[in-house]
């Protein structure tokens, strides 16, 4: 297949996929929503909105227009290409996070060996057998592997600090992208209308917060009255009632209690003023700051710990969860990496 083809393939994709939740009519419209529904029986984690929001902002993504532009970068893509076998070990914590680097092995010309996380299969083996019934030729390019990975010539792997010491260890000898733990972050400079602090709210309680990209922690100018904050969220207060992010809440709080430790309380997010960029789910960390140079200087130095800065001048509030086709896990590009493979 040609560069063309497989943009053509992927876009169409895309189309299938924008009519549905466009409820546009479309042959794939039953099964879609019954692999939706049944997702919060497997992993409850993934209710219906949240994996609709995770193949509705994928969907956006795949038009000819953002593939091409993607791509144009990467100019040896459009030419001969001679395909890798590349292993890819997908993470499972939101809903088919592992998507981009499936297509990203894909619409390189390469073939993928997927380990797909048992938290976060149905989703992505949909799509590959979707694709396939697209274009069948990419039959010979997608590989599901629930065991050992063999036979590789590349591996993409991502997981969390712990896991990444056994990745190292096992894959260090071949090409990787290893992708550790990260967290994000946002700067809020006083100045917000109540539009942005709503869509801020969206990055913090997406996903229940469990993506790398949601803001676990938010720095702000000394003196912020935090209830502006309480104020605008309190739409977002309906997260409580999920029993899993609610264990999550009353556990967190039950700790900081017993050990005496300081926090506020919305009634729906436990909030704690703590220099760590890691907050635990149902809690988000804040940071004062006397000039924006502080923050700047900090970030800096903690910049292989963050996956992306929200607030003016950076990624704009809300769309933490949209990341475009060519922003990159953890900074690495990937269709870089696997050109000069």
């Amino acid at each position: 297949m040609t560069l063309y083809e497989r943009i053509k393939i992927f876009s169409t994709l895309g189309a299938l996929l924008r009519d549905h939740f466009n409820f546009n009519t479309s042959a794939f419209d039953e099964e879609l929503n019954t692999l939706i529904e049944k997702q919060y029986f497997l992993n409850p984690w993934f209710t219906p909105a949240n994996v609709r929001f995770a193949i509705n902002s994928i969907a956006k993504e795949l038009t000819v227009e953002n593939l091409t532009e993607w791509t144009s970068r990467y100019p040896a893509l459009a030419g001969e290409i001679s395909p890798v076998r590349v292993a890819v070990i997908m993470a499972g914590n939101i809903p088919l996070v592992g998507f981009h680097d499936f297509l990203s092995v894909l619409i390189s010309g390469n073939r993928i060996i997927a380990k797909a996380s048992s938290k976060d299969s149905e989703l992505i083996k949909y799509m590959a057998a979707l694709l396939c019934r697209l274009e069948p030729r990419f039959n010979e390019y997608i590989e599901f592997n629930d065991g050992m990975l063999n036979e590789f010539d590349a591996i993409i792997a991502t997981g969390s600090d712990n896991s990444s010491r056994y990745f190292d260890y096992y894959f260090g000898k071949y090409p990787n992208i290893i992708r550790k733990n990260r967290n994000s972050v946002a700067i809020v400079s006083g100045e917000e209308s109540n539009e942005e602090i709503d869509r801020l709210g969206d990055d913090i309680f997406s996903y229940f917060g469990l993506g790398c990209r949601n803001i676990s922690k938010i720095y702000l100018p000394s003196g912020y009255d935090l209830a502006k904050l309480f104020i605008r969220w309190e739409s977002l207060s309906d997260v409580i009632n999920h029993s899993k992010y609610g264990n999550n809440y009353d556990f967190n709080k039950a700790i900081y209690l017993v050990n005496r430790e300081p926090f506020l309380d919305t009634g729906f997010l436990l909030l704690r003023e703590d220099h760590h960029l890691h907050s635990p789910v149902a809690v988000l960390h804040y940071q004062f700051y006397n000039s924006p140079g502080e923050v700047a200087q900090e970030l800096v130095s903690q910049s292989e710990k963050i996956q992306c800065v929200v607030g003016k001048g950076n990624i704009a509030f809300g769309n933490a969860q949209s990341p475009k086709l060519w922003d990159y896990a953890d900074g690495i590009d990937t269709l870089e990496f696997l050109q000069k493979k």
